[in-house]
Formats: structure tokens, C-alpha cells, sequence
């Protein structure tokens, strides 16, 4: 299952909205389903339950209410398809004990113009102070809007790609040039074997924490080709790459970005004022909420305090753990994807909330060979573990009996689909712009259609009349007035190639300036777009392609 997230009223409609407002999520009781639910998808589940699902948030919204979907009201109401939920298979809630959900960048959403320029700028500090770059470094300015994810980095070359779902390379830049025709084919399709544009020559930008590394990069790789006695000595494309990666990692060790975010959370985190409401009613239902985070104790309790608060703060508290109230289980320091695996010998440790003591926690838990059934945890904390120990604390007899939300194909969903079977949602916050933009764009698509159609009679035209000159016997009127039609024909299709070359342009810009349309590249499904397809292929997931 996949959703996007609801407009933000004040974003501009040229770019995407902060990635904020309320994680929108209908869950069915296990005894009924909506009716609103029921008429979202022509393929309902009758008897086993709801299937695709839409909300109805009325006229007020829920960015400054709090409110969720309730029942129908009596008059329809339009519902714009931003604000919808996508899935290609019925899911019976009534088979679902548990809901779990990742935090960063899933119920937190942070904002980018302020988080991911913190982290920018705090990776620079640590290349100009601790591996040696020149200090003009910390003059450079971050364009959060630049990067998108599926791209694919080349570190070697140093070139960032967007490439179709064969692998192709449609669109390249070698920093921020934009390479042409010759230079992508010369690169990239000159060689017998198909590169797999994977690990290690390459880095899949695939999460929204790395957008900014990647934006990183690009200004490196510009900056090295025309200052390459700056850099220190014996720097190349690879290197380079490697020490934005380790500046990376030392702002997440030394605690910068989290003391930052930890000071004002409001400056770097989208308040979302439906989230507790959300996780009131999953449990009002009957049925568990989880948290399996990487992030560790005292960064989560931040963040989810805040993001919680205006319905557990009161006049004499304004930080306290009522937010535990909405869980079951929270694990933090999880360290995903290997969480996932049963056979993950990491220890399981108690977390004490008031002062962040860890407890040996593996003796609290029965042995599912002993036969023994673990009581319920109350509002308890873990850190580490596996998914094993999440089963047994939540009493899950089947792992199809999850539904786990997170906004990592690899980190969250994959992993826990493949190996545990759980059923997933993802978080794509991009597809909120994407769906409107499509949706806006209707008569621009019917006329490249019909362009992309034109050429192609235009070029079968073209090939018959070559046909004809080559292998039939034709006097030389015939031939004569043969060849003056194929010159016309020439240039007709020169002259719709440019028409259509440029309104494909013009619509994807739309999109993106530079990397055009997240979920397609041409008329080809993008890589982003196909790994949803790849690992949901018969089950939750649908994106809202053409």
C-alpha cells in the first residue's frame, strides 16, 4: 500500500509542498468497514474487508484541527487526488493485530529547507575541519529543491544519472553540466556488458536523508574539475565521494544534528496535529501500534514528544513520555534492514525513559521454544533486538498479521516484505505534486500522444517509400515524383521530432527543472518507479503512473 501526503496550503504549487502535514491513514475496526472505503475501489473485497481507501476530510482541514476521516457524511465531497490513498490489492484489516511505523521522515516529517541544510552544512564543517578541504567550502549555499530521489551516482566518473527501468541512461550531468547524447552513450552504452549500476561504483540516492550528500557531491565534482590544485592532494572522483559519506557519518556520531534539532524542533520538524489521533484510533479498535526506529532513545523521545504535544503537554510539563501512551512496544537503535532478520543475534536491552539506563531485556521475554506467552509490555522502551523479540512482545502468531509503514524501500519495506512477509505501506510524500501535476496535465499528455503518434506514421511512411525505391521497378517519373515525397516527408518528421522533443521538455520541467517526472523518464517508467513494481508486483502497492 503507498500513500501520498495531504497539500500544504501555504506551499507553492511550482514545487513541492513541505513535507509535512498529517500522516492521513484510514484504518478499518475489525467489525466494519467504510462505506467511503468501500466505493474507493472498483475491485472492493466485499466480505473480506476494505480495499483501496480515500479520505474525507470535509471542509476544514486537518493541518489546524486535528481531525481524521470519520464516516461518510451524507453529500459527497470532492477529494482532491493528492489527498488520496493507492493500492493494487485489497487489504483485510480485520487480518491486521498489529501497526507498526518507522519515525524519520514517516510520522516526522521533516522540513528541508532547514533539516537537510543543517546536515549540509554541518558535513562541509566537517570536510573543511577535519579531512582538509579549503575553507571557501563553508561559503557554498544548498539548493534543497535540486535533488530528487532514483537518481544514481556515479563515483566514479562523478556524474549524477536518472535512468529508465531497463537501466538506460536517459539524463546525466557530470556535476552540474548537463553531458550530451554522445558523452552518456560513450559512458554508458559503448560496452558488451550491462553495467548493474550498483555498489560499489555507484550510490542510489534513494532516501530523502541523502539528497544532500548527493547535492554535495555535485558541487565537489564542478569544484575539483576547475580548482583541482584546492583539493587535497591525490583526491579523486571515488575519494571525494568517500569523504562526503565520512563527514556524513560524523555529524550523526558527535551528535550535531540531533543537539540542533533537539534545541528547536519546531524549526526542523512539520508539526502534524493527526498523528495521535491516527494512533488513537488504531488502538481504539483493538489492535497494536509499534515504533522500530534507528534513531536512539533520547533523539526519539524528542521528536515524538513534539510531535505528540498538544495532546500530552499541560501547564506543569511542558517534555514529559505521555507519548508512550500511544505504543505498545517503541525500539529504538534498531538498525534496520538487519532488524529484520530472525537469526540477528543482537542483543535486546530494556531502555529506563527518565534516564536512558539500559536493562538486559532478553529474560523479560518468553522463549517461543518454551511454549511460554509473554505478557503485554506497558508503555515499555527496547533498544537493539530483532524482529523475533517484536513478535513475541506484541504476541503476533503470523507476520502477516503486521502492517508496517516506513518511507525506506530497502531500510523499511523490503526487507520486511520479502523476509518477514509483514504487509507494507510506503511513504512518498513526492507523489502528492506528482498525482496533481498529472492530473493538471491531461490535454498535455493527449497532444504528445498524439505527436509521438504522428512521427511514427510520418517514419512509416518514410520506410515505405525507401521500400518502393529499392525493390520496385519504377520508371522515373515514378521514381522522381517517389523521391520528392520522401524529401517532404524528411522534413516534416524533422519538424514534428523538434515539436515533440520540446513539448516533452516543457511537461517534464514541470515536474522537476532538471530530473522532470519522479515516477517516469520519456515514456518509460522510471527506476524508482519499477523497483515499486519489482518488490510489490501482486501486492499493496500501485503508483499513480500515466
Amino acid at each position: 500500500m503507498l500513500f501520498s501526503r495531504r497539500p500544504l496550503a501555504a506551499a507553492a504549487a511550482a514545487r513541492l509542498a513541505p513535507l509535512s502535514p498529517p500522516l492521513l491513514l484510514f484504518f478499518a475496526s475489525a467489525s466494519s468497514c467504510s462505506a467511503a472505503a468501500a466505493s474507493a475501489s472498483a475491485s472492493a473485497s466485499g466480505s473480506r474487508g476494505c480495499s483501496a481507501v480515500r479520505m474525507d476530510t470535509g471542509a476544514v482541514e486537518p493541518a489546524s484541527t486535528g481531525a481524521i476521516w470519520s464516516t461518510p457524511s451524507v453529500e459527497p465531497k470532492t477529494i482532491s487526488v493528492g489527498k488520496e490513498i493507492f493500492c493494487n490489492r485489497s487489504l483485510n484489516m480485520r487480518n491486521i493485530t498489529a501497526v507498526g511505523f518507522d519515525m524519520d521522515y514517516t510520522l516526522a516529517q521533516y522540513k528541508p529547507e532547514t533539516f537537510e541544510a543543517l546536515a549540509y552544512n554541518g558535513t562541509i564543517e566537517k570536510l573543511v575541519n577535519d579531512l582538509g578541504y579549503p575553507e571557501e567550502l563553508l561559503t557554498w549555499q544548498f539548493d534543497w529543491k535540486y535533488m530528487v530521489r532514483g537518481l544514481v551516482l556515479d563515483k566514479k566518473r562523478g556524474n549524477i544519472l536518472k535512468m529508465d527501468r531497463h537501466k538506460y541512461v536517459k539524463v546525466a550531468y557530470h556535476g552540474f553540466r548537463e553531458m550530451s547524447k554522445e558523452e552518456k552513450v560513450s559512458a554508458y552504452g559503448s560496452t558488451l556488458i550491462r553495467d548493474s549500476f550498483d555498489e560499489p561504483d555507484y550510490a542510489l540516492i534513494d532516501t530523502l536523508f541523502s539528497l544532500g550528500e548527493a547535492y554535495l557531491f555535485a558541487q565537489l565534482v564542478d569544484f575539483m574539475d576547475n580548482n583541482p590544485g584546492k583539493v587535497p592532494s591525490g583526491t579523486d572522483y571515488p575519494l571525494m565521494y568517500r569523504d562526503v559519506r565520512s563527514a556524513v557519518d560524523l555529524c550523526h556520531r558527535d551528535g550535531t544534528l540531533k543537539k540542533m534539532v533537539a534545541k528547536d524542533p519546531s524549526r526542523y520538524i512539520n508539526e502534524d496535529l493527526a498523528i495521535v489521533p491516527m494512533l488513537e484510533m488504531i488502538k481504539k479498535s483493538g489492535r497494536s501500534t509499534f515504533l522500530v526506529t534507528n534513531s536512539l532513545w533520547d533523539y526519539t523521545d524528542v521528536v515524538m514528544n513534539y510531535l505528540c504535544r498538544p495532546y500530552t503537554s499541560d501547564v506543569n510539563s511542558g517534555h514529559n513520555h505521555k507519548w508512550l501512551g500511544y505504543f505498545d512496544v517503541v525500539i529504538t537503535g534498531s538498525s534496520k534492514p538487519g532488524f529484520f532478520h530472525d537469526g540477528n543475534r543482537a542483543g535486546l536491552f530494556e531502555v529506563e525513559p527518565d534516564s536512558g539506563k539500559l536493562l538486559n531485556a532478553d529474560l523479560h521475554i518468553g522463549s517461543p521454544r518454551s511454549g511460554q506467552q509473554p505478557s503485554r509490555p506497558v508503555h515499555k522502551v527496547y533498544q537493539g533486538g530483532n524482529v523475533g523479540h517484536l513478535h513475541r512482545l506484541l504476541s503476533v502468531a503470523s507476520s502477516s498479521q503486521v502492517l508496517y509503514v516506513g518511507d525506506h524501500i530497502y531500510g523499511d519495506i523490503l526487507r520486511s516484505k520479502k523476509v518477514l512477509g509483514w504487509r507494507t505501506m510506503l511513504v512518498i510524500p513526492e507523489l502528492e505534486q506528482e498525482v496533481k501535476l498529472l492530473s493538471e496535465s491531461k490535454s498535455t499528455r493527449k497532444e504528445l500522444r498524439h505527436l509521438r503518434m504522428e512521427r511514427d506514421s510520418i517514419e512509416d511512411r518514410i520506410h515505405r517509400l525507401e521500400w518502393s525505391l529499392k525493390f520496385e521497378n519504377l520508371t522515373e517519373d515514378e521514381k522522381e515524383q517517389l523521391f520528392s515525397e520522401h524529401d517532404t516527408l524528411l522534413q516534416k518528421k524533422e519538424h514534428v521530432r523538434r515539436l515533440h522533443q520540446e513539448a516533452q521538455r516543457q511537461h517534464h520541467q514541470k515536474f522537476h527543472k532538471v530530473w522532470g517526472q519522479l515516477m517516469k523518464t520519456g515514456y518509460q517508467n522510471s527506476r524508482f518507479a519499477h523497483q515499486f513494481y519489482m518488490f510489490y508486483t501482486g501486492r499493496e502497492i500501485c503508483v499513480p503512473l500515466q
